[in-house]
């Protein structure tokens, strides 16, 4: 029997185990990609008779707003690079399972150069990379710990491993300085003997895109429901300078919040209790115009999503 057939036979077995939502990761594929998949995200000696993706450290099967449970993601990766954030946003739907007080992840570096290793071992296919779902990768702790500079080099000098490099922000400031600004720069292009290059260049696809997150156009409003977020001008200068890097960018005006007036009958609006005006028509036009202006790839916007914070009671303005 050749080496070959030992490896789809191998790879056909596996898929069998494979719990039925996460199965059309696998279809579709090579046996040799069905091997290094299995191989990466499931658990290399487990004795149940059904597989779910499990084994990565840091390099995740990415699943944002949704139970993996429920939710077949397809092949996607997420680094989730500090665990809870420092922005303390009211509205954060991540805070329904991410710790109150922000924190350095254990062996990070360690464990990230392991699941690249792997990656380059068991040869997986390209794929997507989102820094990060539920925590900011450019929060005020990577100031002290510059981990997301270091997930940026390692992904940088793994590039064959991933297609799309996509970061979420609300401190594009940071993003934007000059040890953060080349590393962007580099990872913007695919190399040319990338296994996706050609089809990145004929769709006109950049490797990188940086989304920022910023629904509110005045400080007022931006000091209440982003409390420890960058400001409103320090986003806004952020977005300038990535943009005139040449860094393709996305603006999330998310979350929607209610605007004024929030019932009919009697009439009332939010300064009724003690809030300020999260987003006039006019805030939101400032917004659409912006991105315009740094020729933003889309707007991104959904109404808010309120969870009850984990651990404790939810914010008083909610």
């Amino acid at each position: 029997m050749s080496a070959d057939s030992v490896t789809s036979d191998h790879a056909l077995l596996v898929l069998e185990r494979v719990d039925e939502k996460c199965k059309p990761v696998w279809e579709g594929c090579s046996s040799e990609d069905q091997m290094a998949l299995s191989q990466y995200f499931l658990p290399h000696n487990s004795p149940k008779p059904v597989l779910a993706p499990t084994r990565p450290r840091i390099v995740k099967w990415y699943c944002p707003f949704a139970s993996q449970r429920e939710f077949p993601t397809g092949h996607r990766y997420c680094i989730n690079v500090y665990t809870g954030c420092d922005h303390r946003c009211v509205y954060c739907y991540a805070a329904g399972y991410e710790p109150t007080k922000p924190g350095v992840k254990k062996d990070f570096q360690t464990l990230l150069r392991k699941d690249m290793e792997d990656l380059r071992r068991y040869n997986v296919p390209p794929a997507p990379v989102h820094l990060s779902n539920s925590t900011d990768p450019f929060q005020p702790l990577e100031r002290e710990y510059p981990h997301t500079k270091y997930a940026l080099e390692q992904i940088l000098a793994h590039r064959h491993r991933f297609t799309t490099v996509v970061l979420l922000t609300e401190n594009p400031l940071l993003a934007a300085q000059p040890d953060y600004l080349d590393l962007l720069k580099q990872l913007v292009r695919l190399p040319a003997d990338h296994l996706r290059y050609g089809k990145f260049a004929r769709q006109g696809w950049p490797g990188l895109v940086v989304e920022v997150s910023l629904a509110f156009w005045r400080e007022e409003a931006a000091r209440v429901y982003d409390p420890g977020a960058a400001t409103v001008a320090q986003r806004i200068e952020g977005i300038g300078i990535l943009h005139h890097a040449g860094i393709p960018l996305v603006l999330r005006i998310d979350p929607l919040l209610p605007r004024s007036p929030i019932q009919d009958k009697p009439p009332a609006t939010l300064a009724d209790f003690g809030l300020p005006e999260a987003q006039t028509i006019d805030d939101l036009e400032h917004l659409v115009v912006l991105a315009g202006e740094v020729k933003a790839r889309h707007v991104v916007y959904s109404p808010a999503k309120i969870v009850l914070p984990r651990g404790r009671d939810l914010p008083k303005i909610l």
